[in-house]
């Protein structure tokens, strides 16, 4: 007999790293996967618009705020069917 304790009753680190937190919202990893990078996109669509206002006021004034507004909505609306 030895010494070993169960760790079958444990998740493993690769669940807890990996998996758990997409089964908070219902996805699987790659489900998940998708959402985060389409969601970066977006934000980094959105500070490119922010940028170009910067330099000229009169341009993209309300990109930004736009893309923020939806992603905001999409968050908010996560997981709720």
């Amino acid at each position: 007999m030895t010494d070993t304790p169960n760790t079958s009753a444990r998740p493993s680190a690769f669940a807890r790293v990996f998996l758990d937190h997409p089964a908070t919202v219902d996805e699987s990893y790659f489900e998940h996967m998708r959402f985060a990078f389409t969601f970066a996109f977006w934000l980094a669509l959105a500070a490119a618009a922010a940028c170009v206002h910067a330099l000229v006021p009169a341009a993209c004034e309300k990109t930004a705020g736009n893309i923020i507004r939806r992603l905001h909505a999409r968050i908010e609306n996560r997981g709720k069917h």
